[in-house]
């Protein structure tokens, strides 16, 4: 008896360093019992896909095919489950991101209530594929097999997002859409795209050409650190044409994930007064798109003028993006110009407001107002909430938590991205070794620590925390391969704290699939930090 016993541990024991070593999926399921045995996908093997979903089952068919130089097609819909196939099944009873994945030697099945959670069953199952499934073409000798398990997993949080700004250096549409991939890969399903800036307006606003003709282009661009006083000499520039727009807008659909625009205001403005300058309070002012980095003096004035041209930029937007979200930023605007602006202070004194904080609240609340008249919600930085908060803003906190947890308080809804946390343009390792950068230090692992629901909250304010969004600003990111370096795999982190239970996640576990999932990064060409390789030495 005491051998069949240790007969039995020894098994057990060996088991589990099976599963651990086969099951390498990031973000980690909610749930997953490991089975006995594998799928192999051979050239009999077929895809039964389901009515509503034949994009997702094409998806899945078309990888297959394009690495094994098949040529098949996906099976239709069938009631019944069919023996040696991957089966796409439609489930009401699974939560509306979710999904459950069963693999068994003779078939696998995809259980969804939606086309998104399906998607997510098939990101899931490629990451069971040995991860030669992610290279560009055919693969010669691959074995594909799958390691049999049963999964049920759904998302924490409902907003899961990954930021890029191209208002300082600009990232091309090939670069975007490939963007876009790797947040589908980790389960996000949010891109918040960072387009006007100080230093460039990067979206064609066809009532507005100057917008783009002058406000895209810098002079020269600066050198080295904020404050070297060396710039480079040369024009940099670029934009998005509508229909460069409505073609990623397009892509991101097929990835089920929602792109959320954002248009500056009142601050981060010079490029758009570049272009315009009777926009700004000092109307004799000739302004020039920003050429340095951190924050310009040079704002919008809150004239009727300004808010026409505004409405109207935001008519474009909003006819372009169907996002439920248009993001107008709200933050970092010095109020200089405001003090010493006379129409200014004549519009404070009518309109009742004490101090400039008022003045930006009063802006603000007229930019609600009309985006909400127009069927959307507005969502800005956390300095939305100075001077009283308008009264459908969405909130993202990001100097700190303090501004997202006052707003659950006054049951607004939140997205938690902190700096302390989520700003990946920050160091990841010893600046010494590392290429130049904006400052700070997150490490992989405190990116993994963080925990998006604050303790100061009620369990009912906890449910004004959406989700959680990490942020790329690319003052010091000046190539898409300084880009890919400084997300990946930081952004692995983010996506398991946005997606996974707080008590399925461990730092240590992590990383060990981490190691598989890098592998997987390299087949996809990105340019990932190798630093956490020391760190968990």
């Amino acid at each position: 008896m005491k051998k069949l016993i240790f007969i039995l541990s020894i098994w057990t024991i060996s088991f589990g360093i099976f599963a651990q070593n086969q099951y390498n999926i990031i973000p980690v399921p909610q749930k997953l019992e490991a089975q006995i045995g594998v799928f192999t996908v051979n050239d009999k093997t077929v895809i039964v896909g389901n009515a509503a979903w034949g994009d997702v089952a094409e998806l899945l068919n078309t990888q297959l095919n394009t690495l094994n130089g098949w040529n098949k097609k996906v099976v239709a819909d069938s009631k019944k489950l069919v023996k040696g196939s991957i089966q796409f099944v439609q489930d009401g009873s699974i939560p509306e991101e979710g999904y459950k994945l069963d693999v068994s030697t003779k078939q696998v099945v995809i259980s969804a209530k939606t086309a998104k959670g399906a998607f997510y069953g098939v990101q899931t199952l490629l990451q069971l594929l040995p991860t030669d499934v992610f290279k560009d073409g055919k693969v010669e000798g691959v074995k594909w097999s799958i390691p049999c398990c049963k999964i049920e997993d759904a998302p924490r949080y409902s907003y899961r997002g990954l930021h890029l700004d191209v208002g300082r250096h600009f990232s091309p549409v090939s670069f975007i859409k490939k963007y876009i991939d790797l947040i589908a890969l980790h389960k996000f399903n949010t891109f918040h795209w960072h387009l006007t800036e100080d230093q460039g307006w990067r979206i064609e606003i066809k009532k507005y050409p100057k917008l783009t003709e002058i406000g895209s282009v810098r002079k020269e661009t600066l050198v080295g650190k904020y404050g070297s006083g060396k710039y480079d000499g040369k024009p940099y520039g670029g934009f998005y044409t509508q229909e460069e727009v409505k073609e990623v807008i397009a892509y991101a659909k097929k990835k089920y994930v929602t792109i959320v625009p954002e248009i500056e205001m009142p601050g981060h403005a010079q490029a758009a007064l570049a272009a315009y300058p009777e926009l700004g309070c000092n109307q004799d002012k000739i302004y020039q798109v920003h050429t340095t980095w951190g924050v310009s003096n040079d704002v919008f004035c809150p004239r009727e003028e300004t808010f026409t041209f505004l409405e109207n930029v935001l008519t474009e937007v909003i006819d372009l993006f169907p996002s439920q979200y248009i993001h107008i930023g709200g933050d970092e605007c010095p109020k200089d110009q405001w003090k010493t602006s006379r129409f200014c202070q004549d519009l404070m004194k009518k309109e009742g407001l004490k101090d400039e904080h008022e003045l930006q609240s009063y802006f603000i609340r007229r930019i609600d107002k009309f985006i909400t008249s127009k069927g959307r919600k507005m969502i800005g930085w956390d300095e939305i909430l100075e001077g009283g908060l308008s009264p459908n803003a969405t909130v993202m906190s990001w100097r700190g938590e303090e501004g997202g947890i006052l707003a659950a308080k006054q049951n607004h809804d939140v997205i938690m991205t902190p700096g302390s946390h989520l700003y990946l343009d920050h160091y990841q390792a010893d600046p010494k070794t590392e290429p130049l950068a904006i400052g700070g230090f997150l490490t992989l692992e405190k990116v993994y620590s963080y925990e998006p629901a604050p303790k100061e909250l009620t369990a009912e304010q906890k449910k004004f925390i959406l989700g959680l969004q990490a942020n790329v600003w690319t003052e010091y990111m000046q190539t898409t391969n300084q880009i890919e370096y400084m997300v990946f795999p930081r952004a692995c982190a983010v996506s398991e704290v946005a997606w996974s239970p707080s008590s399925s996640r461990n730092f240590g576990d992590f990383t060990n699939r981490l190691k598989t999932h890098i592998e997987r990064l390299g087949n996809l060409k990105v340019n990932y930090a190798k630093s956490f390789l020391a760190e968990k030495k």
